[in-house]
């Protein structure tokens, strides 16, 4: 019992950068998960990892003097953990969004927190369908596997260096994007297809209004073909998040 206030300390500790990675890592971060939902989610998932990772926070839980300083520490590593993992994630997103446009439907738009703000019906549609699948394939224990090995990573009240963060970012966010345009590729070469013949048929016939005719039939061919092409899309994207987490992580 005379150790309990150094282990609630730690426990605090361990606390600040799960709940903070929480707050942005994805499927958990959404607004249709209630906030009472994921405090619980982050106290039951630190309990969980308490026996695994409270040496890493035992040792610094007894100096009262540098808490603040380590738990603010802690906040912004988990935070900044978790937003590398939420733009990853956005690559789908960018997919969707590719998608809609090729196919027509830029101006059928929803509310997307995750985005927020409004977007495209398809680039929602293929979020949480991404999430689903994700979650299906395990992906989402590689999240819990990267938490616990940041802590080799970055040490307990240690802050990285900004200049490595930021460059770690930025190509976090050039791979999701390049992601994201792979995985719609099929649409796009569809997209310039078609208008290139939709083009030329506008030469041949000019006093007829193409565009406005052949819309229904792009709406119907685009659809048909991302049908066909969606579960390549979904496996893809899951497999590339699994095996980027691996890499960045290992």
């Amino acid at each position: 019992m005379e150790n309990m206030p150094v282990e609630a300390t730690a426990f605090l500790i361990l606390f600040a950068r799960i709940g903070a990675v929480l707050m942005l890592l994805p499927v958990f971060s959404e607004d249709a998960v209630p906030a009472q939902i994921r405090l619980l989610i982050a106290l039951g998932m630190s309990v969980g990892l308490w026996g695994l990772l409270s040496p890493q926070v035992l040792p610094h839980a007894a100096d009262q003097g540098a808490l603040p300083g380590i738990l603010i520490a802690e906040l912004l590593i988990g935070l900044g953990l978790g937003m590398i993992v939420k733009i990853m994630f956005q690559a789908i997103a960018i997919a969707g969004s590719i998608v809609s446009l090729q196919v027509g439907l830029t101006s059928a738009v929803v509310s997307d927190p995750s985005q927020g703000g409004m977007a495209p019906l398809l680039s929602r549609f293929v979020s949480v369908a991404a999430a689903v699948v994700c979650m299906a394939l395990a992906v989402h224990h590689m999240w819990i596997a990267a938490l616990v090995k940041s802590y080799g990573f970055f040490p307990v009240g240690v802050l990285p260096s900004a200049g490595d963060f930021a460059q770690l970012a930025l190509r976090v966010t050039g791979r999701s994007m390049e992601l994201g345009v792979s995985l719609a590729a099929p649409l796009i070469v569809y997209g310039i297809v078609f208008n290139v013949a939709l083009g030329m048929s506008a030469r041949l016939a000019p006093a007829i209004q193409v565009f406005f005719i052949v819309q229904p039939l792009n709406l119907m061919l685009g659809l048909a073909l991302f049908a066909s092409v969606l579960g390549v899309m979904l496996t893809t994207f899951a497999t590339t998040i699994g095996g980027w987490m691996q890499a960045e992580w290992a």
